[in-house]
């Protein structure tokens, strides 16, 4: 298993990005989703940073919700502006599985053979990513979501 990111919610990314750059973070990748309506920028230390073009070891994931075409912009309480933690593994089918057999929820199965999500006991949000590619398969493309992820 390998840590991947944290990711949290941001109103103002560009004071984010300012607060991160003065830690010692830098801007390593950004995508836009017209259609989602939102911007993921990816920040990590130099020491992180691997060649360019590659992911870092570990990044800060800020996560950008565009204001509703005809609203105001979200407004996060309770935590809600954290997001998760992220984990690539090698066979997320056997890494579901295991977490299944040990009484955990998948609230967000692999269906896609790529991504999955669970809950700590705490409700902190855990993405799992596949490493490489993996089929779809049954139980897991056919399961429903359970709860929030």
């Amino acid at each position: 298993m390998k840590y991947l990111h944290t990711m949290i919610r941001v109103t103002d990314p560009d004071a984010t990005i300012r607060f991160f750059e003065l830690l010692g973070l830098k801007e390593v990748r950004r995508m836009e989703s017209e259609k989602g309506r939102f911007t993921l920028i990816f920040l990590a230390t130099p020491e992180d940073m691997n060649a360019p073009g590659e992911r870092a070891q570990a990044e800060v994931e800020l996560t950008y919700n565009w204001p509703p075409e005809d609203g105001e912009a979200e407004v996060y309480t309770g935590g809600r502006n954290f997001g998760h933690l992220a984990y690539r593994v090698e066979n997320i089918y056997e890494t579901c599985q295991r977490l299944m057999d040990g009484g955990v929820t998948i609230n967000r199965p692999p269906r896609d053979g790529h991504m999955a999500f669970v809950r700590s006991p705490d409700n902190i949000s855990i993405e799992i990513l596949q490493d490489g590619v993996l089929e779809p398969a049954e139980p897991w493309a056919s399961m429903p979501n359970t709860g929030e992820w």
